[in-house]
């Protein structure tokens, strides 16, 4: 195969999966990502519960309010600009993503946010023992599912090659919430990119190593360590799940996680240890979208690191074990750069990357003295800061990115993209 900087690819389908409860009844809260769908009646009332608290939204002549029951405490919620429907309501819903209480309307075919609570400052909605004793009110408990897709990786082998399973690619990608990263959470999906399906497998939620509780960190990798699939998962992922870009000490760090579970079905709370990504030489105020592969001589390690909020660039590590990685190169000139992917080539490791100023996908020849400049990546670049997955299937070689186009309505603001884009290589340039 050639390289891929010698390659063009041209687009061929775009995917939208928006599901905002995922189907099934939960038997217990594992995590803050949770739904009440149902459909509309001229009445409906949603609740979510929880000792004291009661977390509810209403809904009657066209208008949602929020109300709020914490403790002694209750307060109540309605948007002024977006509290009414605007169009004939189909289905309602209540949600609850991170520390945000939402209550979202399906309009004419489209969910729309009609209404938000922080509960940062009311409720430790990461708390296990809370989470226990959710229970709801008017509908089902049922996992929040996604408005959008982003952060899509390949599950790999360890070796960096795809897992595949029935013959189709497995990706871990993040599920967009109603907000923020906050709001968002990992998850694991199949992709067939020739019949462009795409199927919903899992969701996976976090513990830190360094406080309590359950988190929706994402921009992760998932891989499976060992011979032929072997007998354990990694899951490294950033710590997004709880991110305030206003607070003092904002930074994020990356995890990982180790596990004979079946993460390709179900719902899952993995324990997580430390991922020390060096940043010897650089200024970094956090770390993030960790890549692992294992070589003939350790590990390789790719991620992000930033100088600030929001100035980052790609950053590559090796080591003889995750516990102990030393930089190998960076790109520090670069000013939003990330979706850092090695991959395999020609005999040698590439790291490609998505540069959301210059709208393209650098790549980089990893040599044992830095990063060596190629050609960028000859491919359609969507908006926002789409990772390059690049990946043979079937005889072809396509490339799977996103885009940053929101869901939701005016009032969710930044953090509900994205739609799936496939490009499909073409006779190389």
């Amino acid at each position: 195969m050639s390289s891929p900087a010698r390659s063009s690819f041209e687009h061929v389908t775009t995917l939208r999966p928006v599901e905002v409860a995922r189907p099934g009844v939960l038997d217990a809260a594992l995590a803050p990502y949770l739904a009440i769908e149902v459909a509309a009646a001229p009445s409906v009332e949603l609740a979510l519960v929880s000792g004291e608290d009661r977390l509810a939204v209403t809904y009657a002549a066209g208008g949602f309010s929020l109300t709020v029951t914490t403790g002694p405490q209750t307060t109540d919620h309605r948007s002024r600009r977006s509290g009414r429907a605007e169009a004939d309501v189909e289905r309602v819903a209540l949600t609850l993503t991170g520390t945000r209480l939402a209550v979202l309307a399906r309009e004419a075919g489209t969910w729309v946010a009609r209404g938000f609570v922080d509960l940062r400052d009311r409720l430790d909605t990461h708390d296990e023992a809370w989470l226990a004793g959710v229970r709801a009110e008017g509908g089902d408990l049922r996992g929040f599912g996604q408005l959008g897709l982003r952060d899509v990786r390949l599950v790999t082998r360890a070796d960096g090659s795809p897992l595949t399973r029935d013959g189709v690619l497995l990706l871990s990608a993040t599920c967009a919430g109603p907000g923020f990263f906050d709001t968002a959470h990992s998850s694991v999906w199949s992709l067939d990119p020739g019949r462009a399906e795409l199927t919903h497998l899992s969701d996976v939620f976090f513990r830190r190593p360094d406080q309590a509780g359950a988190y929706g960190d994402h921009a992760a990798h998932l891989l499976r360590d060992g011979d032929d699939g072997g007998d354990r998962w990694l899951f490294a992922t950033s710590t997004w799940g709880d991110f305030e870009l206003h607070h003092k000490d904002a930074t994020v760090a990356a995890t990982v996680a180790e596990t004979g579970a079946d993460l390709l079905s179900g719902r899952h709370l993995l324990d997580t240890r430390p991922l020390a990504l060096p940043t010897t030489g650089l200024t970094s105020v956090g770390v993030w979208d960790p890549q692992l592969v294992r070589t003939d001589d350790g590990w390789l390690a790719a991620y992000v690191s930033a100088r600030k909020f929001f100035r980052f660039h790609p950053v590559v590590a090796a080591g003889p074990s995750l516990e102990d990685l030393a930089l190998v190169g960076a790109a520090p000139s670069l000013k939003e750069t990330e979706g850092s992917t090695l991959v395999r080539r020609d005999g040698r490791w590439l790291l490609l990357a998505s540069d959301g100023v210059g709208r393209r996908y650098p790549v980089w020849e990893v040599a044992h003295d830095g990063l060596v400049a190629l050609d960028d990546l000859a491919a359609p670049y969507p908006s926002n800061i789409p990772w390059p997955t690049l990946v043979d299937h079937e005889g072809e070689t396509w490339l799977i990115g996103f885009d940053g186009e929101p869901v939701g309505g005016r009032i969710v603001g930044y953090g509900t993209h994205g739609a799936l884009h496939l490009a499909r290589r073409t006779t190389p340039a």
